[in-house]
């Protein structure tokens, strides 16, 4: 699909979308947990939806309530297909697999598109220390696995992404780990380990850490209660940072739904606009965003580095030049973010350098409309989205349906501010 985005002002109250982080990981609970688990202002973004078909295929039945809510009910993990498919998710493939192998059934887990070429290997390493077969691509999917898992001390890097952790934290508390430790070394993100903690917390599992560097297990899984447990997901900061930046730029704004005392890491883009220049205003969960002269600032990104994108677009607004700490977390994202960044908005006239882990933007120059591709990356396709916003012409995006991974009603969401968001035809050879 391409979409073109004509430059636009502003105004109005959106509701961030729900956090695909929140989202699936309550899901992997509830299936942990037996019992009956109601999942309230639940995602349907495609990342969403792969964590509700993996654990449907993991033994759990879902059913939609007419108020929105879905009812998820399960005996533990039972594993009804021999194949789970976690979509292009990086969070559902590490986060499921050590799941998974919970069960002494023989499995395949496998994904499609970019997660294919994500690397795995931390499985190839771990899991034989578990008690778990496994075979892989080379490090890459598909990975046939058969459990089951036997919690014992491990030491595992903590370098490559925090969802590994969250997956062996997840399976180690449904194992019943009392008196084992996880190890780690040089753990990134450490914003989206406190999001597991307090999802577990919520689904009555004790487990704890020192300075997150160890991870210890206290006592038996919580027996399953008589009613259901309630869980609401959150808000996404990771999408609505995309929301807050557009107001940034091109408000006032008001986004509702973000809960400022949130353990997202993707709620660090606060500072980040806070040093930009923006106004910010918030009340509870609703923050208004007005522009102001903007100016470049300094941000570390190495525990958000989702923020890179939108920051990016914001960057491109700032006069100065804006240093981005924690590129070497981009590498293995849905593109190779870094680079692309630099590309897609080098195409509306905004310069970017790479130096190591650094990046800087060099703003304030003005945006100019143009022709720019997603590389099938959701953020980048948002990204060009929001920095269209402001630009000198409008600027067209190929394969923006990307957004759909994470923030399906992205394009819905512009036009209700105003934005003209249209569908271009692709022009057909002539010769065909």
């Amino acid at each position: 699909m391409i979409v073109s985005i004509q430059p636009s002002l502003i105004k109005g109250t959106l509701q961030a979308p729900a956090s695909k982080s929140s989202m699936q990981r309550a899901c992997a609970a509830a299936l942990l947990r037996r019992g009956v688990t109601v999942l309230h202002n639940p995602g349907h973004s495609h990342d969403d939806l792969a964590a509700l078909d993996t654990i449907q295929k993991l033994g759990v039945r879902v059913e939609g309530g007419k108020d929105g809510t879905l009812t998820i009910s399960s005996k533990g993990v039972d594993p009804v297909s021999e194949l789970i498919n976690c979509g292009e998710s990086g969070l559902g493939v590490r986060m499921f697999t050590p799941i998974a192998a919970l069960s002494g059934k023989p499995l395949v887990i496998n994904g499609k598109g970019s997660l294919l070429t994500r690397p795995l290997h931390f499985f190839d390493d771990i899991f034989p220390q578990l008690g778990i077969r496994i075979h892989s691509n080379q490090g890459h999917l598909p990975l046939s696995i058969q459990g089951p898992l036997q919690p014992a001390d491990i030491t595992v890097d903590g370098s490559l992404s925090s969802q590994f952790l969250t997956g062996l934290l997840m399976a180690f508390a449904s194992a019943g780990a009392e008196g084992k430790v996880i190890r780690v070394n040089d753990l990134k993100s450490k914003p989206y380990i406190d999001l597991t903690m307090s999802v577990l917390r919520h689904f009555g599992w004790k487990v704890t850490h020192r300075a997150h560097e160890t991870f210890h297990f206290e006592g038996s899984p919580t027996p399953a209660e008589a009613d259901p447990l309630h869980y609401t997901v959150e808000g996404d900061w990771s999408g609505g940072a995309f929301l807050l930046v557009a107001g940034a730029i091109a408000g006032p704004v008001d986004i509702e739904g973000l809960d400022p005392d949130s353990t997202q890491a993707d709620k660090a883009v606060l500072k980040a606009l806070t040093d930009a220049g923006a106004a910010l205003s918030i009340n509870g969960n609703s923050i208004t965003v007005t522009p102001q002269s903007l100016k470049a600032f300094s941000f570390d990104a190495t525990d958000c580095p989702d923020l890179f994108p939108p920051l990016v677009a914001l960057a491109a607004y700032c006069n100065g030049t804006t240093v981005l700490r924690g590129v070497r977390r981009l590498q293995h994202k849905e593109s190779d973010r870094a680079t692309t960044l630099q590309q897609e908005f080098g195409k509306l006239g905004i310069h970017i350098t790479l130096e190591g882990d650094f990046m800087h933007v060099h703003g304030g120059t003005g945006v100019s409309g143009g022709q720019v591709t997603s590389h099938n990356d959701h953020r980048i396709a948002m990204a060009c989205a929001v920095a269209a916003l402001k630009a000198t012409a409008p600027v067209t995006i190929a394969q923006a349906q990307a957004i759909d991974k994470s923030y399906t009603d992205f394009y819905q969401h512009l036009r209700a501010w105003g934005v003209p968001v249209e569908e271009v035809q692709p022009i057909s050879s002539a010769h065909e």
